[in-house]
């Protein structure tokens, strides 16, 4: 998912005018999924045990809306390294930003977004992951970013959950959302791809997304 509709322009984007050419350049077939470690199907388990511990929190009144969990994954990406490196937890809570950032000037940025489920023996799932982590590499191809590897993105995310298992709502009352983001954050003035990169990933515990009935019109002439 983009963040913005506005994107950095530059010549690598003319490369990318069909889904072919994309999928061409990563080495994957449409629609394939790729063998990664133990994530050799649709779901992953991570963790497990008898009783788990949950945070203080009404999950019959979850709706989709922020609650602040304890920690959130940080790594980045720099002009001297060029790779994502030193990925680490840290508390929840704000970040700085250089004003001339990419992500604030000409929206340089794009986010993710899955969830982690309970299972009734307590166990934790996540729903493919690396689908995910690939969508992230297309966008951020589109995008002129570099973008962490698959491996990198899932390893992320697991930090996340496990960091966060407390808010992992109780089987059949909820999930937990994770947001991973991918922003350009290096110090430019002017229209061109950033230096530096960060990639976050934080996660809330959410209910539905829409509560109570749900009027929709259908039309069917287009």
């Amino acid at each position: 998912m983009f963040m913005f509709s506005r994107s950095i322009c530059c010549a690598k984007l003319n490369q990318l005018s069909t889904f072919e050419t994309l999928f061409s350049n990563l080495k994957l077939r449409p629609y394939a999924t790729p063998l990664i470690g133990p994530l050799q199907t649709c779901e992953s388990r991570i963790y497990s045990r008898e009783k788990a511990e949950y945070a203080n929190v009404n999950w019959d009144e979850l709706g989709f809306a922020l609650t602040k969990t304890d920690y959130m994954y940080v790594m980045n990406f720099t002009e001297e390294e060029q790779k994502f490196f030193n990925g680490t937890l840290t508390r929840f809570g704000n970040i700085e930003m250089c004003p001339s950032s990419g992500i604030l000037n000409y929206g340089q940025g794009l986010f993710e977004g899955l969830k982690a489920y309970r299972k009734e023996d307590e166990g934790i799932l996540l729903f493919r992951p690396q689908e995910n982590a690939l969508r992230m590499k297309i966008g951020a191809d589109r995008m002129c970013m570099p973008s962490p590897t698959v491996d990198q993105f899932i390893d992320a995310v697991k930090k996340t959950v496990l960091a966060s298992k407390r808010w992992v709502p109780p089987y059949g009352r909820g999930s937990l959302y994770v947001r991973p983001l991918l922003m350009g954050t290096g110090r430019n003035l002017g229209v061109k791809p950033s230096s530096d990169y960060t990639f976050l990933v934080y996660a809330s515990p959410v209910g539905n997304y829409h509560k109570g009935d749900l009027n929709l019109m259908v039309e069917d002439n287009v």
